[in-house]
């Protein structure tokens, strides 16, 4: 039976873990933050906000915790905390973006309530105005003057855009746009501060002129009026209420009722309507879908340290937590000692590696994409779009997995509040959903996926991606379960996986006669052949970069242990595929458990 302890007790043992750490933190503390200059400005800020803002400024204290207060109470203490903060952060000349990556959670718990007028919005603008829409609204929103909102999903569709049903139909006469919301199903739901708080709105509406329907286009909206903040005739507009989290936010709906617009709202970069109602079409037709491919790749990397908070939380706890007896009357031992634990909590600290590196990776690719299009080359967009896709699904998936395995390698202790993990879990949950359904990301990749294997056995162009599935043979030798092996087994299994599937809808079409019936008979499987492919991408992207990265031996060598236990841990979870589609000798799984 182990001793009493107390609270010093508990940091004294910290203290010891830490001291035995075979590394040095700094470094990897660099790598993790992107590079030795970026966390010394986190720590440059974090240090500025707690002395002058955060410790110092009585606004910021909560005198009722968060947790005790309503969903109106905390909305409204969110708004008085955020606005507060955006006032000190401009007298001490620190960007909003920066700050909001570190300490900004410590004053909003639950969440920023501006946080989409700060990034979808402020984004839309960006990519999808053209420069005089620009110079017309960015400083206003910059002074929030303006405070928008990105209204897309509505009650009857989310994630398939085509299907939306607000209408934007053009008036030749009065060079004016007719905002509609027909059918209750074509109501808006869920955009984050149109509750209460955003005056305007990014709106996508199916676009009508000259009789005909050109798809879904972006507006910008006025919804309520810029002095009073009264909501303008013909918009109807409230807050649909609380949530499973995150409830600082007021998400709203939104109804049109003929509203009229002028021609020069719609948002013009990509493609517009001229005065006579003639439509000039974009260089490519996805273009418009821009701000969704940013906010994916912002989910991955949020994602990533999401559950890098839940993993320390819960690998702190496991330091401190004594329980049971390891040896019968012998001391109550660190519950990390027990395999298990370890077993909970040691891959996901690998997959906050690979989250975050993969989402370096498809962040360079968006910069690479948004300088190619600027000149008008679009050839790589069509790749940016389903990699963004298929990292969002997996990193959503995986951090949500984790932080409530997380949770529950903490006992009792992770359901409480105070510790931290249910909010996390909140927070992070609805990132399955959001900016695209996982599964229906996912048969979007697939679909990508059928189609540059076909294309590749027909000895067309595929992009760099994919062009691993029509020649899986010209694979090097690597030493058996070596790193490189590992990742050449998910690259032949996905490969094998895409042609077993590929040649199964061909036999189901020959079946129903129809495609549309056969890939939904096939879509688990599709499913299955979009998630090896993706979970292929981000441990190839993880190897690679702990491959190529600056760093000591032993920063690299504690680097690549976490890539193979994120190679090996995935490799025992899907073994079926593995022993089914793989050249894995049949032995192979066992000794990778036994090497786990």
């Amino acid at each position: 039976m182990s001793e009493k302890k107390d609270l010093q007790d508990c940091v004294e043992e910290l203290r010891r873990e830490r001291a035995q750490c075979s590394f040095d933190v700094e470094e990897l503390t660099n790598i993790f933050d992107g590079g030795k200059e970026l966390t010394a400005r986190r720590r440059e800020i974090v240090s500025h906000l707690a002395e002058h803002l955060i410790c110092s400024d009585p606004a910021f204290k909560d005198e009722v915790p968060p947790e005790y207060l309503s969903h109106e109470d905390l909305y409204t203490n969110e708004v008085r905390k955020v606005t507060h903060l955006m006032r000190k952060l401009a007298e001490h000349n620190i960007p909003l973006r920066e700050a909001s990556i570190t300490q900004v959670h410590s004053v909003l718990r639950d969440g920023n309530p501006l946080i989409v007028h700060t990034s979808m919005f402020a984004n839309a603008l960006a990519s999808l105005a053209n420069p005089k829409q620009q110079q017309q609204w960015v400083p206003l929103a910059e002074k929030n003057r303006i405070i928008g909102t990105y209204a897309q999903t509505e009650i009857g569709h989310g994630t398939f855009v085509r299907g939306l049903e607000t209408t934007a139909i053009f008036d030749p006469e009065t060079k004016e746009f007719v905002l509609h919301s027909p059918t209750i199903t074509s109501t808006k739901w869920w955009p984050g501060g149109l509750g209460k708080t955003a005056n305007a709105a990014i709106v996508m509406a199916q676009l009508y002129t000259q009789g005909k329907c050109y798809g879904p286009h972006p507006f910008f909206v006025q919804l309520r009026d810029f002095d009073t903040h009264h909501s303008l005739p013909g918009v109807i507009l409230g807050e649909i209420g609380p949530r499973l989290g995150i409830n600082s936010q007021d998400n709203g709906y939104l109804r049109f009722d003929h509203y009229r617009i002028p021609r020069t709202n719609m948002l013009m970069r990509h493609s517009q309507v001229l005065e006579d109602g003639s439509y000039v079409k974009p260089i490519h037709n996805k273009l418009s879908y821009g701000t969704m491919v940013w906010t994916r790749v912002a989910i991955v990397h949020s994602c990533s340290k999401k559950l890098a908070c839940a993993v320390t939380i819960a690998t702190r706890y496991s330091a401190v937590r004594h329980q049971s007896e390891l040896v019968p009357g012998k001391p109550e031992p660190q519950i990390l000692e027990y395999q298990t634990q370890q077993y909970k909590l040691l891959p996901h600290i690998a997959s906050v590696f690979a989250i975050l590196f993969s989402a370096s990776s498809v962040l360079r690719m968006q910069r690479n994409v948004a300088a190619s299009i600027s000149k008008g080359n679009v050839e790589l967009l069509p790749e940016l779009h389903i990699l963004s896709c298929a990292m969002k699904a997996l990193s959503s998936q995986d951090s949500t997995q984790g932080i409530e395995t997380c949770r529950l390698a903490c006992g009792g202790h992770g359901y409480i509040a105070s510790s931290g993990l249910p909010s996390l879990y909140t927070s992070t949950t609805c990132t399955i959903t959001y900016e695209g359904e996982n599964t229906v990301l996912l048969l979007q990749v697939a679909r990508y996926l059928i189609k540059s294997y076909r294309a590749g056995l027909e000895g067309l162009p595929v992009l760099p991606s994919v062009m691993y599935l029509t020649a899986p043979s010209a694979m090097h030798q690597s030493p058996p379960l070596s790193n490189q092996a590992l990742i050449e087994a998910f690259r032949i299994s996905s490969a094998n996986l895409v042609k077993e599937t590929e040649s199964r809808l061909c036999r189901q079409f020959n079946l129903e006669q129809n495609f549309h019936y056969a890939w939904n008979r096939c879509s688990v499987a599709l499913v299955h052949c979009a998630e090896l492919h993706s979970r292929y991408y981000m441990c190839e992207k993880f190897l690679s970069t702990v491959e190529s990265i600056r760093a000591s031996d032993r920063v690299r060598s504690v680097l690549q242990d976490l890539c193979r236990l994120y190679l090996i841990h995935h490799i025992t979870l899907n073994q079926g595929h593995f022993l089914r589609v793989s050249p894995c000798s049949s032995p192979a799984p066992v000794l990778l458990e036994t090497d786990r």
